[in-house]
């Protein structure tokens, strides 16, 4: 099927938006751009002017008013709209309405119904599990029974204690929840009962549901992702090599990513990191097989100390970290992968046109996340203006930005701190660490707040990290 003909909505901001752009020129199809009167100063109208001309530029109040997104559709032609990630990338019901609508479009990402069977947590752990897959241990279904309840929490406890856990911890979580909401922990019965009847009312006050989830609270793991990629037929998936993202901040915010996840030619693990790694990309491509996976999208792992995995969620969209994935990979010989574009080709109704043995990887690729932010107080986000950010072009770098670089650029509060992304490749984890410090640094990223202080970021926090990268 040819892409030609279509044109792509881009809902959404920032650097993801600057990808999409480029990813849409790349293949020859069109695109509208999408900009609010917050983000009027953001250097992705820029590359939207550049790269389509005035007339692909959009203004409208919200990113998350479907509404205005869906008119800017019609006004402009568009038969695709690309969500990004965040905003609408995992919302079934906004992906439904754009394909089911009078004017019918497409949806650049998993088909609505996959969207949400794996947006549904306790879907995809009952899924998982029927097919032998690992997950954290505890519930696969809302529990609304105390008495229930209260045997799977002795359950838990009693095999954490087998598992030699000093502290033994429960997680109480309101099933209907998400975002960290509706969760406490428990580390012990006495207090678990209490708890429950809290989470299940809060539940219930909160999402008119008072089903709770039970589950094994899991300390001291790395956070491992496997990169999955499918045509419309759900036939074929193929996997992209995993990646590390255990360097976040202190609210779980991802902050350095590494592909691939471990470096067992260095590196000495407690376990057989490649094995480990085979496993999940072998379990993470056997739930997309079972549900006809179509597009892009991440199973994300966690995995213990003694080197067990247990699957915690899938999430059906393109991801920040996409390109660090891509970095390391090849299809048949071709190292200029990049899957934002592989995204919207196959998105747009392509085949894919390679299987896993045509998918090669080389080398280390380390993300850094540039983010305007205090990390020795709480990570709290910088207020403030833009007035420097250079770096030096190298070979083994790429850099995505929507930061401006021949003006000052007033950070919006409405949004993220985000305003950067740096990916750095080396042919072994030693050279990537040595070429990531070298960038670091060597950026040059200052400015100042209304108080006349100098700008706050979390360089420093990711020169200290570079040190330890995928040791566990």
């Amino acid at each position: 099927m040819s892409i030609q003909g279509n044109k792509v909505l881009i809902a959404n901001r920032g650097e993801i938006a600057v990808r999409i752009m480029e990813a849409c020129s790349d293949l020859g199809v069109p695109f509208v751009a999408l900009y609010t009167e917050e983000d009027a100063q953001s250097g992705h109208i820029d590359v939207a002017k550049r790269l389509g001309g005035e007339k692909s530029l959009y203004r409208i109040h919200n990113y998350l008013d479907a509404g205005d997104i869906l008119s800017v559709a019609d006004e402009s032609g568009a038969t695709a709209i690309h969500p990004g990630y965040g905003f609408f990338s995992e919302n079934y019901r906004f992906a439904r309405r754009v394909v089911n609508r009078d004017r019918p479009m497409t949806f650049i990402g998993p088909s609505w119904e996959v969207i949400r069977d794996l947006g549904d947590k306790i879907n995809t752990k009952r899924l998982a599990r029927t097919l032998g897959v690992p997950t954290v241990p505890g519930s696969d279904r809302a529990i609304y029974d105390e008495l229930e309840a209260e045997s799977i929490a002795e359950s838990l406890f009693e095999f954490q204690t087998k598992m030699g856990i000093s502290r033994p911890v429960v997680l109480v979580k309101a099933s209907a929840g998400g975002g960290g909401m509706g969760i406490d922990e428990v580390e012990d019965m006495a207090r678990f009962r209490q708890t429950y009847r809290r989470i299940r009312n809060y539940s219930l006050r909160t999402f008119n549901d008072e089903g709770v989830l039970i589950e094994q609270r899991v300390f001291n793991f790395n956070h491992l992702e496997v990169q999955i990629a499918s045509d419309r037929t759900g036939l074929n998936p193929v996997h992209f090599g995993t990646r590390n993202c255990s360097v976040q901040s202190p609210g779980l915010q991802k902050r350095i990513e590494v592909a691939p996840g471990f470096w067992p030619e260095n590196l000495g693990y407690t376990f057989d990191a490649q094995k480990l790694m085979n496993d999940i990309t072998e379990y993470s491509l056997s739930i997309a097989r079972e549900i006809k996976y179509d597009n892009v999208g991440t199973w994300e792992w966690i995995v213990t100390p003694d080197g067990s995995p247990f699957l915690m969620e899938v999430n059906t969209r393109i991801q920040v970290e996409n390109g660090v994935s891509a970095c390391i990979a090849s299809t048949k010989g071709n190292n200029d992968v990049d899957l934002v574009r592989e995204q919207i080709r196959i998105g747009l109704g392509e085949e894919l046109g390679y299987t896993q043995k045509d998918v090669s990887f080389d080398g280390v690729s380390i993300e850094y996340r540039l983010i305007a932010e205090d990390t020795t107080n709480g990570f709290t986000p910088w207020v403030g203006k833009i007035e420097e950010l250079k770096w030096t072009d190298r070979e083994w770098l790429s850099l995505h930005t929507h930061v401006p670089l021949d003006r000052t650029y007033q950070i919006p509060t409405e949004y993220d701190p985000n305003l950067a992304l740096a990916i750095i490749w080396g042919k072994d984890l030693k050279e990537a660490k040595k070429r990531g410090l070298e960038f670091l640094n060597d950026l040059k990223l200052n400015g100042g707040d209304s108080s006349g202080a100098g700008m706050k970021s979390n360089i420093p926090f990711l020169i200290e990290k570079t040190a330890n990268l995928l040791e566990f």
